[in-house]
């Protein structure tokens, strides 16, 4: 089966998942670029970035299903391996920054657990 052999159905299922997902990870990007702080930058490229990555290899993983004619879990792998380094990634990250931002004595930190439990 070829490119051209693509059922209509799937091949919009397809295009529509792809164009979802970009979009998706076009607006964490614009949503990098648009927030202050590094706070406010971190999430918006990590949640945007995730959704539009699943729906993106929920396309590729339809078009090589129906093109080979068998399932084809390598997009699930590739999947799995991201969902779970990108939150490991901002994590780290913040945490780094929080980290940063407290040595250097500056005052727009988030607080501390103790801190916010007193409060």
């Amino acid at each position: 089966m070829t490119g051209a052999d693509l059922p209509l159905w799937a091949a919009i299922l397809i295009v529509t998942l792809a164009i979802l997902g970009a979009g998706l990870s076009l607006l964490g990007a614009v949503g990098l670029t648009t927030f202050r702080t590094f706070y406010e930058r971190v999430h918006a490229p990590t949640l945007g970035a995730t959704l539009g990555m699943v729906l993106v290899l929920i396309a590729s993983t339809v078009f090589f299903t129906i093109i080979d004619g068998r399932f084809m879990p390598r997009e699930i792998l590739i999947g799995l391996f991201l969902t779970v380094t990108t939150p490991v990634t901002l994590t780290l990250l913040a945490r780094a920054a929080i980290f940063r931002d407290r040595t250097e004595g500056k005052k727009k930190v988030p607080a501390t657990k103790e801190k916010s439990a007193q409060s």
